[in-house]
């Protein structure tokens, strides 16, 4: 069984990102680039030679000792949210464990065997998608991805290693209930991950023509999936402030139902609705 869906589109999400940001700072917004969030605190008296007094009570610090004075703050830092979320008194579950999606691509001279986006089923256990055929912009067909244990929290490549990142996963509980419930399932990714022809031969069930001489490496994505301690995967709203008085004065989304890039405009919409309902606004 299939279902079409001829209205299916594909963007440059990069240049959707950025045209945002655009939309934002001619509304007289400012993009700080490089600037890792390190510390959130109430101010304890307002800035030097400032007219604003305390307009501004929270103080965002960066790690660089670089500082920025807010009224309220809103943060969506996906493979960070759980840090981020615990600077300002909340608690560090859900926790994020990043889990990276490798890509195949097509060859160029094959990629006529892809006319429209082709997904399977989705497994409802799980919140991948499972291998999916994608056309891309730019004409490139990617294939995949699958799902395996990234061992950093911003590693897109396979050798990609940070020891406080992976020790912070394999140390949390909630990732080995989740490896005991899945272990079959587990395997199988790794194994993809190691072997082209497992990989092709998934692809296959879709498009019978594929074979290992079509496909080459490609790319790969790092999802940041929450999960709490019990090994249940997060896949709705998770929204958080932290305690004391700089609870009432920050929201933090921690984690958004996939696919967040596709949602984005509804997402948005939500957050936005719940900022209103937090802050008063």
């Amino acid at each position: 069984m299939a279902i079409d869906s001829p209205y299916t589109g594909i963007v440059n999400y990069r240049q959707v990102a950025l045209s945002y940001a655009e939309d934002f700072q001619e509304m007289g917004g400012t993009v700080l680039t490089d600037f890792e969030a390190s510390g959130m605190e109430m101010a304890k008296e307002s800035p030097p030679e400032s007219e604003d007094g305390m307009k501004y009570p929270v103080v965002v610090r960066n790690s660089k000792g670089e500082e920025i004075r807010c009224q309220h703050i809103v943060t969506c830092a996906g493979l960070y949210s759980d840090r981020l979320s615990e600077i300002s008194g909340c608690s560090r579950e859900p926790r994020i464990v990043p889990f990276r999606g490798d890509y195949l691509v097509l060859k160029p001279e094959k990629c006529y065997m892809v006319k429209g986006n082709i997904y399977p089923v989705p497994d409802p256990r799980f919140p991948f998608l499972g291998v999916h055929f994608t056309p891309r912009m730019d004409g490139s067909v990617w294939l995949g991805p699958n799902a395996v244990l990234a061992f950093k929290r911003e590693g897109y490549k396979l050798y990609d290693f940070s020891a406080r990142d992976f020790l912070d996963a394999v140390a949390y509980s909630g990732l080995w209930n989740l490896v005991l419930r899945n272990i079959s399932y587990g395997v199988s990714e790794m194994y993809r991950a190691c072997f082209l022809s497992a990989q092709v031969k998934q692809l296959q069930k879709f498009i019978p023509e594929v074979t290992i001489s079509d496909v080459l490496r490609g790319p790969a994505g790092v999802r940041a999936q929450a999960l709490d301690r019990d090994g249940n995967l997060v896949d709705d709203f998770v929204f958080d402030g932290g305690t004391g008085d700089i609870g009432s004065r920050v929201l933090h989304v921690r984690n958004a139902p996939s696919p967040a890039a596709t949602s984005s405009l509804a997402i948005a919409k939500m957050v936005a609705d719940e900022v209103e309902r937090r802050f008063g606004l």
